[in-house]
């Protein structure tokens, strides 16, 4: 018989188990020395447990046998999928009362399957047998995520593959291995953006302030009209002084930057020269 499990020794003073490759390749369920070896193994020593699985599934009995001894021990089991837990090892994962997957393990059920042969009688047992054995396993899927005996059968029957993240939302895992160290790096990256939107605006700002100036400013001298401008490192002032009299005609009004008299009209002919120089 081909041990599939294994005790290793953990310094933080934790108990790890894991289970790699199939579930009982040979023989579990039916041989009573591989059990009973499993089940000393795990009531040898005392504390919480963590379960680190990556196999591809096997016997469904033997999973259900590893499955209720794990549910029955004493203390905390943590189960941990690194790789891969498909099939009956699934089942074996639901015993743990917190599920972790790696971000790059994959979860999978299907429905269970067989090998019969005889009559049409020994057929119809065979699919009896099958249907019942669908149903323990959906007991032990809804007792960790919570989904309807509907969704679940659903599941196995269309053989889903999930991801951690999707094992996560389904209920079947409760975290992701890992996850805790990424707040902080998108914490980090998302200040960093902020303050690069924050400057922008600034840029923009002014640069649209300058062009409104020199384009009012521009009209005005193409107008012929004194643009008042100040000295340098003096405020702008918004007033225009007219220009003195000149062949005898009259100063011109004074316009502001908007284009408007002292008196807030805009009379026609000044109006005029400035769609003229806007052509």
């Amino acid at each position: 018989m081909k041990k599939f499990w294994n005790w290793i020794h953990n310094e933080a003073g934790g108990r790890v188990l894991r289970l790699e490759g199939p579930i009982d390749e040979e023989s579990f369920w039916g041989d009573e020395a591989t059990p009973k070896a499993f089940r000393e193994e795990l009531e040898s020593g005392e504390g919480d447990i963590t379960v680190w699985i990556n196999s591809p599934g096997g016997n469904v009995f033997a999973a259900a046998e590893i499955y209720t001894m794990l549910r029955d021990y004493k203390g905390a089991v943590t189960v941990k999928i690194d790789a891969i837990a498909a099939s009956a090892a699934s089942v074996v994962a639901m015993a743990g009362s917190k599920v972790l997957m790696s971000p790059v393990a994959m979860l999978m059920l299907h429905d269970p399957s067989t090998i019969a042969y005889g009559n049409t009688k020994d057929m119809e047992r065979a699919i009896n047998t099958l249907n019942e054995v669908k149903e323990s396993i959906i007991n032990a899927y809804a007792a960790k995520s919570g989904l309807s005996h509907s969704r679940i059968s659903n599941l196995m029957s269309n053989e889903t593959w999930m991801n951690a993240k999707k094992a996560v939302e389904l209920g079947f895992a409760d975290e992701i291995l890992f996850d805790a160290e990424e707040p902080e790096k998108e914490e980090e990256g998302g200040e960093e953006e902020t303050e690069e939107e924050e400057e922008k605006p600034g840029i923009h700002l002014e640069a649209q302030l300058y062009s409104t100036r020199q384009m009012g400013l521009t009209i005005l001298n193409r107008l012929g009209v004194n643009s008042g401008k100040p000295p340098e490192n003096s405020p702008v002032d918004t007033h225009t002084e007219p220009l003195g009299p000149e062949d005898g005609k009259p100063p011109a009004p004074a316009i502001r930057m908007d284009g408007t008299t002292e008196d807030g009209s805009v009379p026609y002919l000044i109006l005029e020269k400035q769609l003229e120089c806007l052509k």
